[in-house]
């Protein structure tokens, strides 16, 4: 069940990228950065579809975490790159290349290995207070470094930093995610609400979108999506198995297994993230700028909107 939720959350993710660029790709060019933007998106009944999506893709997650560890959720949220090629081949009619073959491929085959291999198990345990010191303390400090680097440097170089602390900042937050599941299921809302957990979701969630908005704006999005995107998920299983108890088959063969996967996942993640697909969906580039089957889709998008 765990599996499907996460997979759900991620096909979200995907419909929220979509629904929101196509809500403000005709947006005024000075409206960038500036409170007219929202007075406008606020007109775009598409717009809603997309921040429907979003919270969609948060119960779907917050599900996904109750019923299974870091471990197994978090990886299988990158699958949100794998929808995107589907939704801008299906919907969109956009060509495919190598770079989405390969990508694809390598995220699939990554995370099937990693999932069959690794067994995950367990996960139920509930950090205690010097647990959570340390783990706080290790993704702020690492945040504070990665931001610290991209402060300076190239466009591409700082923009993926930012990514690298974002990354952190989200894997905080769904280990907060994970931690008030537990807390909701042993006493429900008042029992929750009486610890920090949840109060942590709502700080680590805004801090990983704040550090987004900074990548997007020092450099290309494929710097800073291709980063954010792999630690995330890695440093989830890390904290998964540091406090969680998410629990990996041992031996080193497994274990190294487990480690290769991963790396040919993040692989085909950087791959999907250099996409000229990707790049279109979630940068400056417009979705509707496609073949006529494109143009089509997007043209009957927008007159249901209206």
């Amino acid at each position: 069940m765990a599996i499907l939720l996460a997979v759900l959350a991620a096909l979200c993710n995907a419909l929220a990228t979509i629904f929101e660029r196509l809500g403000v790709e005709n947006a005024p060019a000075d409206a960038q950065l500036s409170w007219r933007l929202m007075a406008y998106v606020l007109k775009r009944p598409i717009w809603f579809l997309g921040l429907g999506a979003m919270v969609g893709a948060f119960a779907f997650q917050m599900s996904a975490l109750a019923e299974g560890g870091l471990t197994v959720v978090q990886p299988l949220l990158a699958t949100e790159l794998l929808f995107l090629v589907v939704i801008l081949r299906v919907w969109f009619g956009r060509p495919l290349g190598w770079r989405e073959a390969a990508g694809t491929l390598s995220t699939v085959v990554g995370l099937a290995v990693f999932l069959a291999a690794s067994n995950q198990g367990g996960g139920d345990h509930m950090p205690t207070t010097p647990e959570w010191i340390m783990v706080v303390g290790s993704c702020v400090l690492g945040v504070t470094l990665s931001s610290t680097l991209a402060t300076r440097g190239s466009p591409a170089w700082r923009s993926a930093w930012f990514g690298v602390s974002s990354g952190i900042a989200f894997a905080l937050c769904a280990s907060f995610i994970k931690a008030t599941t537990t807390l909701l299921s042993h006493g429900g809302v008042a029992h929750a609400l009486t610890n920090f957990e949840p109060y942590g979701i709502a700080l680590a969630g805004a801090a990983g979108l704040y550090l987004t908005q900074n990548a997007y704006h020092a450099g290309p999005v494929t710097a800073s999506q291709a980063t954010m995107l792999i630690v995330d998920p890695i440093g989830s299983v890390i904290i998964g198995v540091g406090v969680f108890g998410d629990n990996l088959r041992g031996g080193l063969g497994t274990l190294t297994l487990d480690a290769c996967a991963l790396a040919l996942m993040s692989v085909g993640l950087f791959v999907l993230c250099h996409s000229p697909l990707i790049v279109g969906a979630t940068g400056k580039e417009r979705l509707s700028r496609a073949d006529p089957v494109g143009d089509a889709a997007v043209s009957g998008a927008a007159t249901t909107s209206q």
